[in-house]
Parts: C-alpha cells; sequence; structure tokens
C-alpha cells in the first residue's frame, strides 16, 4: 500500500520546511510514504528547499497556474507514480501532520474512498468570528448541494483512493475543495470527514485577498457545481419560485371571477401568466441541462477507463 503525501506551494520557501518535517514517516497499514510538491510557478527558492529536504517527485509549473489546477495536476502525478491513497495538505503548515493516520484509516478500512479533516473552526483563534459563520453557511450550502454531511467543506485536508482519485474531474479555477464533494455527491462515491487539529497560523491565507472575494468566489463555486452536476434540481428550484408566484396570481384572479365576473383584474391574469411562462420555461432549460449532464457524466466514465488503462494498465 502506497500513500503519496502532495503539497500545493506558492512562493513557500519560508514555510514548506516546517510543514514537510511535521509529515509522518511511517502509518499503519501503509507500505511505502513519499511526499510531493506542486510548485505552481514560485519565484522563490521553493524547489531548492524542497529537493535540499529530500521530497520524492516534484511537479513544475512556468507561470501560477491556481491552486485548482496544481491539485489536479499532482493527483494525476501520483496515479502515475502507483500511489493507492494520496494526501493533500497546505505547504503553510495549517494542519497537524500526525492526522493523516487518521485521515487514512477510513480508506485502509474499506469505509470511505474520500476522507475530509474536519477543522475545529470555532476554536480557532486566528479565524475572525465573520470568517467562522461563513465557513459554517459555505459547509451548509455544499451539504444541501451535494447531498452529504461533511462539516467542514473548505477544507483542504483530505484523503482519496486510488479509484476516486480517478473519478475526480475539476472544471472551476479558483479551488478545488467545494467542487469535488459536490461531485462525490453525484457520483455517489464513499465520502466522509474525520475531526482534525490545526496549527498556528505562519502566514495569512493565499486563496483570497480579502473576505468579500472569499465570498463572492465560494457562492459563485458553489452555485456553479451544483448547476452542473444537479441542473433540473437547480433549475427546479430556481422555476418553482416565478411558477409558483403565478399560481397564486391566478388563484386570485379565479376568485375575483367567480364572486364578481365584471371585476377586472387584467393586469393580474396577464403578470399571472407572465411568471407561469417563466416558471415552465426554466424547468425546460433545467432539462436540457440535465441531458448534456448525463452526456458529461458519460464523458467522465469513458475518461475514467482511459485513466484505468494507462496508470493501471487494465480494462
Amino acid at each position: 500500500m502506497k500513500l503519496i503525501i502532495q503539497i500545493p506551494c506558492y512562493n513557500e520557501e519560508e514555510t514548506l520546511n516546517i510543514a514537510l518535517d511535521a509529515l509522518p514517516r511511517q502509518i499503519d497499514g501503509i507500505d511505502e510514504i513519499e511526499y510531493m510538491i506542486i510548485n505552481d510557478g514560485s519565484r522563490d527558492k521553493t524547489v531548492e528547499v524542497a529537493k535540499a529536504w529530500g521530497v520524492h517527485h516534484i511537479v513544475n509549473f512556468r507561470r501560477n497556474r491556481g491552486l485548482a489546477y496544481g491539485f489536479m495536476a499532482g493527483i494525476d502525478e501520483a496515479l502515475k507514480q502507483g500511489a493507492d491513497i494520496i494526501v493533500n495538505t497546505d505547504a503553510d503548515n495549517q494542519y497537524c501532520g500526525d492526522d493523516i493516520g487518521k485521515l487514512v484509516a477510513p480508506i485502509l478500512a474499506e469505509e470511505a474512498d474520500i476522507v475530509i479533516g474536519a477543522r475545529p473552526i470555532d476554536s480557532i483563534s486566528h479565524f475572525s468570528f465573520i470568517k467562522k459563520k461563513l465557513q459554517h453557511l459555505g459547509s451548509w450550502f455544499v451539504r444541501v448541494a451535494s447531498d452529504t454531511d461533511i462539516p467542514d467543506a473548505p477544507s483542504g485536508f483530505r484523503a482519496f483512493s486510488r479509484d476516486a482519485a480517478m473519478r475526480l474531474h475539476v472544471i472551476n479555477e479558483y479551488t478545488y475543495t467545494l467542487e469535488t464533494i459536490i461531485q462525490a455527491g453525484r457520483e455517489k462515491i464513499a465520502i466522509t470527514s474525520v475531526p482534525i487539529r490545526t496549527n498556528a497560523e505562519l502566514r495569512p491565507s493565499r486563496l483570497f485577498h480579502s473576505m468579500r472575494s472569499y465570498v463572492k468566489k465560494s457562492a459563485l463555486t458553489i452555485i456553479r457545481a451544483f448547476m452542473m452536476y444537479k441542473p433540473l434540481k437547480f433549475f427546479g428550484i430556481i422555476g418553482m419560485i416565478p411558477f409558483t408566484m403565478g399560481f397564486i396570481l391566478g388563484v386570485r384572479y379565479l376568485i375575483y371571477l367567480a364572486s364578481d365576473p365584471y371585476t377586472g383584474h387584467v393586469p393580474s391574469l396577464i403578470l399571472a401568466a407572465i411568471l407561469l411562462l417563466i416558471g415552465v420555461q426554466t424547468f425546460i432549460v433545467g432539462l436540457h441541462a440535465d441531458v448534456m449532464a448525463a452526456n458529461r457524466k458519460m464523458i467522465e466514465e469513458v475518461k475514467y477507463h482511459v485513466k484505468k488503462m494507462e496508470y493501471d494498465g487494465q480494462e
């Protein structure tokens, strides 16, 4: 059983050694542990630090490609290197390396294929009150969109079985964390979470520059993923709003008409018809999107089998 621990890096020369030193050297049930960094266009000595430490694998980009792209590139390289389990963690030592054993335990026990480390958000001192509430709110939206029960959706501390890693497809360029959970929910991949610890902050987060930017990008990511992976439900919810309003106005018009045939209220009838039409058209858009999602799912299945042939020599 081979474990590869991957770390996305962007100008991490000051903290990378600390994060690497904290990683486990052996874990019960794991025969071999290797370490990999994804150098996302760093302009400092990140690569030199990694080589001096003894990292086994380095994925290099000449320019910054973003967290989501780097994550998927690391997953592909880990699969090529024969990883049975892939763990993703951060270069700023945010997560406790000793908890990697807890993270991979459900996969070793064949209880799950994806495991998310759930941080004690309410007790993290460097998280502001607003950020804590937004983290909880965002995780709730992801749970609704994915039909999962993951309490800490933005957590980047996670483990993937080989089979689950081959099924991952990240479209957005911002972050992989939210989309992969929604995708796992749609694909019915066994996903769970375990409580993990965090370390003191070594540097501010580079994923967002302001709380407003974080909320905007996270909300767009959730909405886009929900729309892509569950389009009929997404457009059904949106279409139900104008349809319900139009239905209520239509019933109201009929009540007035029954009580007084000469009462008028024609504008209400016109508005009701418009709202009902918008609702029906939105639902039809959802049907078209659902057909496209079915085609996308078939393409993803083809890509999965291609990866099986490429990485495992199967099929």
